[in-house]
């Protein structure tokens, strides 16, 4: 055997156990998927009904529902999107056509990632300290946790993601493309918002839905600030239920009617995230497309 031989053996052997432990933590990881989809699809199903949509949450041992809870999600999130995407939607312009290259641009970056990756609770914390408790001192005890202090707490998890999105996805088209805008005349203003920006649509979409699917299950910063609400409520200063946070209570208590109305729950979440993210590929394999 001479010492090519050697030398490819040796390499097909590493390449080998490369492979191996790929493919096993692979597998290692999509087992632990598929056990939590189809526990979640097997004890969400069971409790899965009508009423899950129209009676509010109950007390123990009675018939109810998620439909405040829902309700509750929905407004914060709708909130929490109106809030988030116009600022990061122009913090992101900013960053991919004025500051691409600057010192200023690097370090807002750096900061927007660090927030990206930050745990939802210290957004929460964050909320509470600067906002509930400030409100609540100046409306002498009347205004605590709210629907808007969780709304905001969202939010601050939708700007970073609308941030990246959108200036990776602006940085991704032709520089050829602006330098025909510009030299034809066209303000930059007008290149930015009717040029660039029309041409990376779709990928903006697509952070913009990302970012509806990551907050969608935010538990964390809800306990902080929305807290908790067993009725009705349309009073943003108020505070409001929630699907991940009655999930979270639901699932700790001593209860078996409040354990399926939790799996039914982490049910329809789970659905809509999944929904929200095929959505988005699909916006994005569209565009290849074309």
């Amino acid at each position: 055997m001479n010492a090519n031989e050697r030398l490819y053996r040796k390499r097909a052997f590493k390449n080998g156990v490369a492979m191996f432990l790929s493919c096993g933590a692979t597998a290692f990881g999509l087992l632990w998927l598929t056990w939590i989809l189809l526990t979640t699809i097997i004890n969400g199903f069971q409790a899965l009904n009508l009423r899950l949509f129209t009676q509010m949450t109950p007390p123990p041992g009675t018939e109810g529902g998620l439909a405040n809870a829902f309700y509750g999600s929905a407004l914060m999130s709708g909130i929490a999107l109106l809030i988030g995407t116009p600022i990061g939607l122009m913090a992101g312009i900013w960053l991919a056509e004025f500051a691409r290259h600057s010192r200023l641009g690097t370090t807002v970056r750096f900061i927007n990632d660090i927030l990206l990756s930050a745990p939802s609770i210290v957004l929460g914390l964050f909320i509470y300290t600067g906002v509930i408790l400030p409100l609540n001192l100046l409306t002498n005890h009347q205004v605590g946790f709210s629907a808007i202090a969780g709304a905001l707490a969202l939010a601050l998890l939708v700007i970073p993601v609308v941030v990246r999105t959108t200036d990776e996805m602006l940085q991704l088209q032709p520089s050829t493309m602006r330098e025909a805008a510009l030299a034809l005349g066209v303000p930059q203003w007008k290149l930015t918002l009717q040029i660039v920006l029309r041409a990376a649509k779709a990928g903006v979409v697509t952070g913009i839905l990302l970012a509806l699917a990551r907050i969608t299950g935010e538990t964390a910063p809800l306990l902080f600030t929305a807290f908790g609400n067993q009725f009705w409520s349309s009073n943003l200063l108020k505070p409001i239920a929630s699907v991940p946070v009655v999930i979270f209570q639901y699932a700790m208590s001593p209860f078996d009617d409040w354990h399926a109305l939790a799996w039914a729950g982490a049910l329809v979440l789970t659905l809509f995230v999944l929904v929200l993210s095929l959505a988005s590929r699909l916006i994005l394999l569209r565009n290849r497309s074309h």
